[in-house]
């Protein structure tokens, strides 16, 4: 004779039904575009030991042009990441500063970029090995 097996388990909550326009996954996706971004990560790196002038960012950042650099600065500016402060003198001086909010991002950005360099040449070699095989 087999057993009969019984769930001893009935009561379970209802699982989370996800929000069906997805609005959460949007959300959380314009943020890492904006925080993933390979410009902001290095303006964020660049501007966490102080506010910096706009040229000065430029020098840092080897291969950014001046249009991105206004435009990754402008995104940082508009997603509360970094302020923009004017300074009345001839000719206008005008310093980059994290916020608050943009301090509390530059731990994960200094971690990622730091495995990053950690890991550069295994995931080099893991480039070779893959593009070889794949070569017909």
């Amino acid at each position: 004779m087999g057993t009969l097996l019984k769930p001893k388990h009935t009561d379970l909550p209802a699982p989370r039904m996800p929000d069906p326009d997805h609005a959460d996954c949007r959300g959380v996706a314009s943020v890492l575009s904006r925080v993933g971004d390979k410009w902001s990560v290095f303006v964020i790196m660049m501007l966490s030991d102080g506010p910096k002038r706009f040229n000065e960012l430029k020098r840092m950042i080897n291969g950014i042009s001046q249009r991105m650099l206004t435009l990754t600065l402008r995104g940082l500016e508009r997603d509360g990441l970094v302020t923009r402060t004017i300074f009345p003198t001839i000719p206008p001086r005008v310093d980059y500063e994290l916020t608050d909010l943009g301090r509390g991002l530059q731990e994960p950005v200094k971690a990622l970029g730091e495995w990053a360099i950690e890991h550069l040449e295994q995931i080099a070699a893991a480039r070779t090995r893959f593009d070889g095989r794949n070569e017909t």
